[in-house]
């Protein structure tokens, strides 16, 4: 099992090279709004696809993933909210540890169930401390996940959780406000979790303007994450993409 996609986001975050992320939902999206999207992704140049949701009721997944891949060769990595969103079609599987609650399902106990079947997929496997930010509303992933997310105001809580998340060995940090929240994850929340780990850190979750991706990325972000702001506007990509970039010269 390869390390390819790790490997690029390690040594992007080594040169200080800023990237872009553009999450799917396969439950929010048919084929024409996929293939505006690749499209625009393509001409943005957009780093990462992730691939996955809260749910995923319906049964397009696969073939999601498997349209992507058709039509350019930005890795899709999937970032599932269940052990049954998996394909072996993707690059690479973020494989998630909800460090934020303390529901022991999502610390380890979906773990040991997908286990053999994730091993078997042959997909990349990249373990990442997952934490929940409150956005100043209710969001899918708090309410699935039975967790209290982190208080936007306890940056504190946030650093102490990344820190034991990146001496566990996990090799990602992701901060996310969830999808449609109110509020992004604060500049300086993002500011003081990045100093004091080394692995790198993505940041999800109610960003919605290219100012603020661009303003999270200076805090110290090193992956920025949009789903729902493209998903009603895909121009946004091309804005949000450049914003990102812009900083890498």
């Amino acid at each position: 099992m390869t390390n390819k996609i790790y490997d690029i986001i390690t040594q992007g975050k080594s040169n200080s090279k800023k990237a872009f992320a553009v999450l799917i939902d396969p439950d929010k999206i048919n084929d024409a709004t996929l293939n505006q999207t690749i499209a625009i992704a393509v001409k943005a140049k957009v780093d990462y696809f992730f691939v996955g949701g809260s749910l995923v009721v319906t049964d397009t997944l696969d073939a999601v993933v498997a349209s992507i891949k058709k039509q350019c060769s930005i890795p899709v990595i999937l970032f599932p909210g269940s052990p049954d969103q998996i394909t072996p079609k993707a690059d690479a599987l973020l494989y998630l540890s909800l460090i934020s609650g303390r529901n022991a399902e999502l610390l380890i106990g979906q773990h040991v169930t997908s286990a053999p079947f994730i091993k078997k997929s042959g997909l990349e496997v990249i373990s990442v401390g997952y934490m929940l930010i409150d956005g100043g509303t209710p969001t899918t992933v708090s309410y699935i996940s039975n967790s209290n997310p982190i208080p936007s105001n306890k940056n504190d809580i946030a650093l102490c959780t990344a820190m034991a998340g990146e001496m566990l060995g996990l090799k990602l940090i992701y901060m996310d406000a969830g999808s449609g929240a109110q509020k992004a994850i604060s500049s300086s929340m993002i500011q003081q979790v990045s100093q004091h780990i080394k692995i790198p850190l993505i940041i999800g979750g109610g960003i919605t303007t290219p100012e603020k991706a661009k303003e999270n990325c200076i805090a110290g972000a090193d992956i920025i994450v949009v789903g729902n702001a493209v998903e009603k506007d895909p121009s946004l990509i091309q804005a949000i993409s450049e914003a990102i970039h812009s900083l890498n010269h």
